[in-house]
């Protein structure tokens, strides 16, 4: 092709249309682009110059002859070629076909030959016109793409706009059973019917629609009964698609999520139930909770029964994973026990304190059910396996544990028994802990309770004493009050709290107490001095016990008896500081500049002694820490609620007032005991 002509040159009268033509003909000489004509009546065949150079042909010895261009064919695309030709020709129609063509030296190159056959006014085709491009350097990078794909460990395959496979290399047969004469040229949706629907049918068509690419997984039903990562975008010719066979690595995942649940499940089985016997929320909301927690973890639905104190069972905590199903398995709770034969797996688990496996639930126990409810409410849960142990713990049998699987799942493995056993020793172990627990607690605070008497009745004084024990168990023992009058008939008050919460702080309590008591029995000794020789005892005994205490005695002479007023003598040993609620309304702690030491650690410290002078009517508190001071409540935070609730309060009758102020601060349950003692002053009559 001449590029040097001006429109002038071209012969074309109109300088805009030899422009056009320039500019088309710079376009296909930059493609790459020759054309030819081929003239059917005088057989000639015209080439440009590019044709020329992609047949190695130059135009001196070009002949200008159809048989030129065969004979430049490749032997094995000849046939095929020229056939597409005759076909255009025979139609009037199109020519389009892709071949190999061999040039002297031996060089072989691809050629995209495309064209139309153009028909005289009979119908007979006289003409074909077309253009053809050299396809070499495509062929061979579709080769080289052909090899990577091939080398891939990961399947792939191309669709067209129609949705048929165009490609699909080595990996993509094996995945996906096929081989490549199946699979080429078959649409995907017929090929594979359980794609239809499916994540695959979203995503592809979802690409194809949008332009994106899409990235997800998805399981294929069998015959493949597979789990495929796949990556699919779309490009001008259709869809392609890269995808990985996950399913043993879901598998994997899926193991170590089970076995991730398993253990989680372990570690909070005897912490949950633990955690609600500590609150005090009985063994029945405990079992409950631990049905919870265990599905669906190891079944579908389970069943926790009891041993009563009587030795009798009962079924106390059940859960079903399907929330419309949890009544059902409620009924079936209540209705079991008194229903099943004697060699059900509950009860044979419960006697040989083995765990029982059950292949066929219904036949194990479905079929000895009688007919009605129970029947009913069992074939309406339908269970298929189970698995049955005892909940045993220190050579006892408290309980069983009855977990289920319906149909769809299969049986427990061993990991899951493996587990659930390692749930029913640490459920069994929390509830005899519990069991133990409140055995202790209530004989230490039996025996508190037997040391603490009732205080006195003075003429001139009315005395209340409290004592509230901890809802932990085993948080009993060192908290102790007394009240009593010298042969005087001097009134003392006494407020303790020995280190400690066991029965040994409860009897290091009622030592202390009773040596109190032959101290400060005496007439004429004072608050301090009862400190000092207590103290002094302590030691000399080898008691080996530490504790705070308070010791104030109400004091009136005639003179004062006349005038309405009284004195509070009072000493403190490491105490939280009694308190006085004055006539006027005033709230006053009785706290020393420098606190003395707690009982047990100097017999010869110095112990002080303070008097203070009120009004009668005026009345006196005294309380243990366990009111006052908590894991949730620092000790002066607590001190000042007392002040603020005895000032509030303290119109009441003392009575009312001493629940009242226990109330106010302490409305939770309670971490400590708490010992308190009142005196109220009569006013004079």
């Amino acid at each position: 092709m001449n590029l040097d002509r001006t429109p002038a040159e071209t012969g074309d009268p109109d300088p805009e249309a030899a422009a056009a033509r320039l500019r088309f003909d710079l376009a296909i000489d930059a493609a790459g682009i020759g054309s030819f004509e081929w003239d059917l009546v005088t057989h000639r065949l015209e080439w440009d110059d590019r044709m020329l150079e992609i047949f190695g042909y130059d135009r001196a010895s070009w002949p200008g002859t159809i048989d030129a261009f065969v004979e430049r064919l490749h032997p094995d695309d000849a046939p095929r070629t020229l056939e597409a030709l005759q076909h255009a020709i025979d139609t009037h129609g199109e020519y389009d076909a892709e071949f190999r063509v061999v040039l002297p030296g031996g060089e072989t190159r691809w050629v995209q030959g495309r064209g139309r056959a153009l028909a005289d006014e009979s119908g007979t085709s006289v003409r074909l016109l077309g253009a053809g491009y050299d396809t070499t350097e495509h062929r061979h990078a579709d080769a080289r793409v052909s090899r990577v794909l091939e080398s891939m460990n990961a399947a792939f395959f191309a669709l067209d706009r129609d949705w048929r496979f165009t490609y699909v290399n080595g990996e993509a047969e094996r995945v996906l059973q096929r081989s490549r004469g199946d699979l080429l040229g078959g649409d995907i949706w017929e090929l594979f019917p359980a794609a239809v629907g499916s994540d695959f049918e979203v995503h592809y068509r979802g690409a194809a629609a949008t332009g994106r690419e899409r990235v997800f997984e998805a399981y294929y039903p069998a015959p493949l009964d597979a789990w495929y990562e796949v990556r699919a975008w779309p490009g001008p010719d259709g869809l392609s698609v890269y995808f990985l066979d996950v399913t043993e690595r879901r598998a994997a995942e899926e193991r170590a999520r089970a076995s991730a649940a398993r253990l989680t499940l372990i570690a909070e089985a005897g912490a949950v139930t633990g955690e609600t016997l500590g609150s005090g929320a009985g063994e029945d909301v405990a079992l409950q909770r631990l049905a919870e927690a265990i599905v669906p973890v190891l079944g579908d639905w389970v069943i926790v029964t009891l041993a009563g104190e009587d030795g009798r069972m009962r079924d106390v905590g059940s859960w079903h994973v399907d929330p419309t199903l949890r009544g059902a398995v409620a009924r079936y709770a209540e209705l079991r026990l008194a229903a099943i034969p004697p060699d059900a797996p509950v009860l044979r688990a419960l006697a040989s304190g083995r765990t029982m496996r059950v292949a066929d639930v219904g036949a194990a126990v479905g079929r000895t059910l009688p007919p009605g409810p129970v029947s009913d409410v069992f074939w309406t849960l339908d269970p298929r396996t189970a698995v049955t142990m005892p909940l045993a713990a220190r050579g006892r049998t408290l309980g069983a544990l009855s977990i289920y699987r319906s149909a769809g799942r299969p049986a427990a493995d061993e990991d899951d028994v493996a587990t659930a056993q390692e749930v029913a020793v640490r459920v069994a172990l929390a509830l005899d802990n519990a069991r133990l627990y409140e055995q202790q607690r209530r004989l230490a605070e039996g025996l508190q309770r037997s040391l603490l008497s009732a205080p006195p009745t003075p003429d001139s004084a009315e005395i209340v004493v409290r004592y509230r024990p901890a809802v932990e168990v085993a948080q009993v023992g060192g908290d102790w009050y007394d009240a009593f009058v010298q042969p005087s008939g001097t009134t003392m008050l006494v407020i303790g709290d020995v280190v400690g919460h066991d029965t040994e702080a409860a009897a290091a309590m009622g030592q202390l107490r009773g040596l109190l008591r032959g101290i400060a029995y005496r007439d004429g000794v004072g608050p301090a001095q009862v400190l000092s020789d207590l103290d002094a005892a302590v030691q000399g005994l080898g008691m080996r016990t530490m504790a705070t205490a308070a010791v104030a005695r109400v004091e009136q002479s005639p003179e004062q008896r006349d005038t309405g007023l009284t004195t509070l003598r009072w000493s403190n040993a490491g105490h939280p500081p009694p308190l006085v609620l004055h006539t006027d309304g005033r709230v006053e702690a009785l706290a020393a500049e420098r606190p003395d030491l707690m009982l047990g650690v100097d017999p010869t410290t110095r112990r002080t002694e303070s008097v203070l002078t009120v009004r009668r009517g005026t009345t006196l508190l005294l309380y243990t820490d366990g009111l006052v001071e908590g894991r949730d409540l620092p000790l002066d935070e607590g001190i000042g609620r007392l002040r603020a609730a005895l000032a509030d309060l303290g119109d009441q009758p003392l009575e009312q007032l001493c629940d009242a102020v226990i109330e106010r601060v302490r409305p939770e349950r309670l971490q400590d005991d708490i010992a308190l003692v009142a005196i109220r002053l009569h006013p004079q009559g």
